[in-house]
């Protein structure tokens, strides 16, 4: 896999795209990557428009997405950039602001915003704010068939192991011990229960209802995993 922004062609399906799972080991290391430019600008607009539980949901994400390309993904090239940005903007359709300002579904109209973003940041750097666009429209694109780009999989991947719990076998205990501990998932479920039920009030017809109306609100509320103590 040698796309740095993830264009690479991966089953969607988890069990397909890793056949061989690998032992996870513990990756301890908790450094974000601010001293650049864009991962700070990034970094500091999604702390000021995300809700603390949304915005530590995020870096739990991207932590999550480089331990488990480190053990299951070793031959990836993706750049941790890119990995940053998108998992800190994976959610920002989701502020209330952002959903009452379209008809789309959040995961859509994050991915504009984070394209417009990108673009202005990075000098018109299309492969960039291209990768990171489609992964984020993609997020809640689950399946058993078809194809995704590598950041979309890692991203499906750690979006659903803080979600709902699945995933677990991907990552060392001691791994999610270290980054809950750093960024509380305190108040994340539920705030993410709201999110979808707001969502579906408003936009009866988004993206979220394919996955089951209450079955995923259900899933995420009745997600029992101790992140701390596997």
């Amino acid at each position: 896999m040698t796309s740095i922004y993830g264009f690479d062609k991966i089953e969607r399906d988890v069990e397909k795209a890793i056949p061989n799972k690998r032992p996870p080991t513990a990756q301890l290391n908790t450094e974000l990557p601010l001293k650049k430019p864009l991962s700070k600008f990034i970094h500091d607009y999604a702390k000021e428009k995300l809700p603390i539980e949304a915005f530590n949901h995020s870096v739990r994400v991207y932590l999550y997405s480089l331990a488990i390309i480190h053990d299951q993904f070793p031959d990836w090239k993706l750049d941790h950039e890119v990995i940053f940005v998108t998992s800190l903007l994976h959610d920002i359709g989701t502020t209330d602001h952002n959903l009452k300002a379209t008809k789309m579904s959040f995961e859509f109209y994050g991915g504009i915003i984070s394209r417009d973003l990108i673009l202005k940041q990075t000098d018109c750097n299309q492969e960039f704010a291209d990768a990171v666009t489609e992964a984020i429209i993609r997020h809640q694109d689950l399946g058993e068939s078809g194809y995704i780009t590598t950041l979309g999989l890692i991203l499906q991947i750690s979006t659903i192991l803080d979600n709902v719990g699945k995933n677990t076998d991907l990552i060392h205990k001691d791994t999610l011990n270290v980054i809950n501990k750093k960024y509380s998932r305190e108040g994340w479920l539920s705030c993410f229960a709201n999110v979808i039920e707001s969502e579906n009030k408003l936009k009866p017809w988004s993206h979220t209802t394919s996955l089951g109306i209450n079955d995923f609100k259900s899933g995420v509320l009745g997600n029992k995993v101790n992140y701390e103590k596997l």
